[in-house]
């Protein structure tokens, strides 16, 4: 099966052009603001200035240089908000594109330039301007892995988070593709369709199983369903069949393993489900008590006991029930489940509402968005596949006591 293609997403290009534009690899550098172009790509306000007001270079504002790049798009990769506010504001126009229809807010969207993309946006710039590969911003955030970036325009301007690519890609099969977990549990917290097969009948599944993403498919396995595990692609291929494919030969397992469906998720629903190895334990407990009492309490041919064994006798009874009663309080006891903290007027609408800046919960870290629960966990959480709850504090699922261990 053939590899996800980047056709010429101006990524290396702006590079390489910007590596030139610096100067590097020679001896003497000389001074590398000589133009219009050259000013804005280092952020040199007065410099640009003077070319502009003093020099004549006004038109230079409206026109690409000698590559098919404006001065706009060169600000607005280097993220430098001041200069791409000046440059509107004398006549750049904020929806130019390059030689691939690429706006000044694709390139923001290359280095997580947050700042250039509210100057740009609230001066007109079109959120979902598509390039030659009908990238949107949306989509460039998604290759680049900028999640800030990406959560930013989504939640601050409304961003389709599910548009799709001439091939029929949305920025999850990107991300995905690329690697980027932040990313993808972003846009999972989000809502974002998982199952969408592209023109190549890959859903984002497909992709992480090919590149081998361990923690990629981990993400989206949770937050799935087994019936995905099972899609096909045009080739005929399920992503279990990919990952073994590429030799990613412990991917492969894993996926293999989510793909079996037990007993109790065949047969069982709600807390049953999960019900685990508890009823054995129980069982035996009671098997071993009935032994006791008729092997040794009641037994027959033993001699009469005295008062010591029967005090005996009585208090490993007693100790069997209280240990009884402990293990049912242990396997019914709330591990500390998290409850959501956000609710939808409307469950068919995204979870744009929560505003990640304020809540008390986030620190910055995105391993905190739960995909499944769709909520902001605390630190030290972890969603519980078998539960099907984020736990706080969460160790370990103990299929003994069929309950999680976390903070209780």
């Amino acid at each position: 099966m053939a590899e996800i293609e980047v056709v010429s997403d101006g990524g290396a290009s702006r590079d390489e052009e910007e590596e030139r534009r610096r100067g590097q690899g020679g001896a003497a550098e000389p001074d590398p603001v000589v133009d219009a172009y050259s000013a804005a790509a280092y952020g040199d306000l007065e410099r640009l200035r003077g070319f502009v007001e003093h020099g004549g270079a006004a038109a230079t504002l409206r026109e690409p240089d000698g590559n098919g790049y404006h001065a706009l798009q060169w600000a607005a990769l280097n993220n430098y908000a001041h200069v791409a506010l000046y440059i509107i504001e004398h006549g750049g126009d904020v929806n130019a594109t390059d030689h691939a229809h690429q706006t000044a807010l694709h390139w923001a969207a290359v280095r997580g330039a947050t700042a250039v993309a509210d100057v740009l946006l609230d001066n007109g710039a079109r959120l979902e301007a598509a390039d030659v590969n009908g990238y949107r911003a949306v989509h460039v955030a998604a290759q680049y892995g900028q999640t800030s970036f990406l959560h930013h325009i989504i939640s601050k301007y409304a961003a389709d988070f599910d548009a799709l690519d001439n091939d029929r890609r949305s920025p999850l099969h990107w991300a995905a593709y690329k690697g980027s977990a932040d990313a993808i549990r972003l846009l999972l917290f989000m809502d974002a369709n998982q199952v969408r097969q592209d023109k190549n009948g890959c859903t984002p599944l497909h992709w992480a199983a090919i590149r081998g993403n361990l923690e990629v498919c981990t993400v989206l396995v949770h937050a799935g369903t087994k019936e995905e595990l099972t899609l096909k692609d045009s080739g005929g291929y399920t992503p279990v069949q990919l990952s073994a494919d590429k030799g990613h030969r412990h991917l492969s397992y894993i996926l293999s393993n989510a793909t079996k469906v037990s007993f109790e998720d065949k047969y069982c629903s709600g807390r049953s489900s999960k019900i685990g190895y508890a009823p054995i334990m129980f069982g035996y407990l009671v098997v071993c008590l009935i032994l006791f009492l008729n092997s040794i309490i009641f037994a027959p041919n033993f001699s009469r006991i005295t008062a010591a064994t029967g005090l005996w006798s009585w208090a490993a009874i007693s100790f069997f029930f209280a240990s009884q009663v402990m293990f049912y309080r242990v396997s019914r006891k709330n591990p500390g489940y998290i409850k959501a903290n956000t609710k939808r007027l409307d469950p068919k609408e995204p979870l744009m509402e929560i505003d990640l800046n304020n809540s008390s919960t986030w620190t910055g870290n995105w391993s905190q968005l739960c995909p499944t629960c769709k909520i902001i966990r605390p630190l030290r959480s972890k969603h519980c596949p078998t539960c099907k709850h984020c736990v706080e504090q969460f160790d370990h699922h103990c299929p003994w006591i069929s309950n999680c261990v976390g903070k209780l």
